[in-house]
Parts: C-alpha cells; structure tokens; sequence
C-alpha cells in the first residue's frame, strides 16, 4: 500500500455536504470553527471567490478549487467586491440545504461541508497538514485532474437536481474528495507538509511501511535506515529534510492513532493495547498517551464512547 493509502485505512474519513449555496454578488460566507473531529470544506463549482486570510490579504479561487481547514479555525470566503453582503434564503430540497441571496450578479456556487474524522487521536493528520489547504483542479493550463474534476462534476450535479438520495450519494462522495485532494496535492509541486511530503521520497518508503505494518515492533534507528539502504546518519538527514521531525516522532505517532482507535472501538485491556502498540510497560504506554493525547487512555476511551 502506498503511504496515503495507509494514512487511510488507519484514519477512514467520511464526508459530510452541509449547504449547496447559489450566491450572487455581494456574497460572504463565514465558516465557523470546527471540532476535533471535523475539517471544514469549500468546493468553489462555478464562479469566483477568495478566501480572506488572518493577515488580510486574500488568496483568489476559481470554478472546481477545493480549500480545506485542517486546523479547525473559523474561516471567510466571499466573492471579492468589498460590499455588504445580501440577506441569506435557506430551502431544504430531497435533504440538501439549498442557500441563495437573490442576487444574481456575478453568480457563484459552492458546496459547504466537512470532512469527518474517525475518533482517533488526530495528530497524525493534522499536524501533517497545513492550517489551509488549496487545492486548485487546473494545472497551469494543463487541464483539469480527471478524476477530481470528475468527481467534483459529480457531486455539483448530485446537488443541483436534488434528486432522491442525493444527499446520502453527495455525503459518500465527500468523502473520496477528501482522499483525492490529499492525492492532488501530494502530487503537486507543492504538497502537504509533513507525511504526505514523503510521498515525494521513494527512498524511505520502506522504514514507513515498516512502521506502518508493525507498530507494535521495537523499530531502532538503524533497523529502520538498514531497511531503506542507508546509513544511520543519512536517514535521520532524510527524514529531517523530508518533514523536519524524526522517525521516531513519526512512529509515535502511528502507535498512538492505532491505540485511540483500539481503545475506541473496543473493551481490550489497556494494557493489552499498548503492549499491542509497542510498550511492554503499562507504565510507559500511559505516560506516552497522556502526553501525546493530553488525557488518559481510560479517559479517552471514556470519551469515545460518548
């Protein structure tokens, strides 16, 4: 399996379209902040819009743009003109909430959602992502990518006919955008900080897999560069380059996500889980959790739970 496709299996994410919105100018859309377990998203399906950043300047968006919030943080989209917005009109049709502000002067259209995060501890994601992300499905006048341009095509027309089950279809297709925009722009010449950046690093996909595929395995330094063909110091050199932290932070990383996930989903020992994640000591894998999570494994798996 390739890395994101691992990212994945480890971290299902589902989709969630919260408002088709039909806007004319002068439009503004104010996104609130999100929960832990939710990443906000806009896709931009005809029209223009910019985004509004926390410095004030703006970052432009054109038809079939996909921008994401990794961070949580309360965002502002509008359509660029400066004036005061027109009063929102919400209908729901077939279960998707259509928005329109009857203006229909440089008309916009934009799917609103969030993406829904699996109740593991998040950090492997989201320390991985940038605080926004945009994703533009124009190269440079090289065309669109097919199969996001395809899909995001998919979702417009699944939410402009309002058809019977239209709502549940858009909601799955959410979240394959999710997969497919993480793959767009991992590809790019500018990926995602972090992980995904070692997608671009062939060379160290051997100690990722490795970790990956046993977490639970007390991976050293050395074992890990003998499996990429490197000396130690020229995979600590890697990696560090790669994403600025090291293989052991990464690893960590991989054992608390499986252990939230374990202790979520079911009624195994917290010791048993984390001798499962690598930790021999009870002790130890309490002491790691809590710091990493920032509660207890019981308290987390309390609150999985609820």
């Amino acid at each position: 399996m390739d890395l994101l496709s691992r990212l994945l299996s480890l971290m299902p994410v589902s989709g969630r379209l919260d408002v088709r919105c039909h806007f004319g100018s002068p439009w503004r859309i104010d996104g609130p902040a999100t929960d832990a377990r939710e990443i906000a998203y806009h896709v931009l399906l005809s029209g223009h819009a910019v985004v509004q950043n926390d410095d004030g300047t703006l970052t432009p968006l054109s038809a079939g743009d996909i921008v994401l919030f990794p961070s949580g943080a309360a965002h502002v989209l509008h359509d660029g003109s400066g004036e005061t917005p027109a009063p929102m009109d919400l209908r729901v049709a077939n279960g998707i909430t259509v928005a329109t502000n009857g203006s229909e002067r440089a008309p916009a259209d934009l799917l609103c959602g969030r993406f829904l995060l699996p109740a593991v501890p998040q950090r492997l994601l989201r320390e991985n992502l940038p605080a926004r992300l945009v994703v533009h499905s124009q190269r440079d006048g090289e065309g669109p990518s097919d199969r996001l341009a395809r899909l995001v095509t998919l979702m417009r027309d699944e939410a402009l006919d309002a058809a019977p089950g239209g709502e549940s279809l858009v909601n799955h297709l959410s979240g394959a955008l999710f997969a497919l925009t993480l793959r767009f722009a991992s590809d790019s010449d500018a990926p995602p900080r972090g992980l995904l950046a070692l997608a671009q690093r062939p060379r160290l996909q051997p100690a990722i897999s490795a970790m990956f595929d046993e977490p639970g395995k007390p991976w050293t330094l050395p074992e890990l560069a003998d499996l990429c063909h490197m000396s130690r110091a020229t995979f600590v050199r890697h990696f560090d380059e790669a994403i600025g932290r090291s293989a052991a932070d990464v690893l960590t990383d991989i054992r608390m996500t499986l252990a939230g996930r374990l202790l979520a989903q079911g009624n195994a020992p917290v010791a048993e889980i984390g001798e499962t994640v690598g930790y021999q000591s009870d002790a130890a894998f309490q002491r790691v959790f809590k710091r990493h999570v920032g509660m207890t494994p019981a308290q987390w798996r309390a609150a999985a739970h609820t």
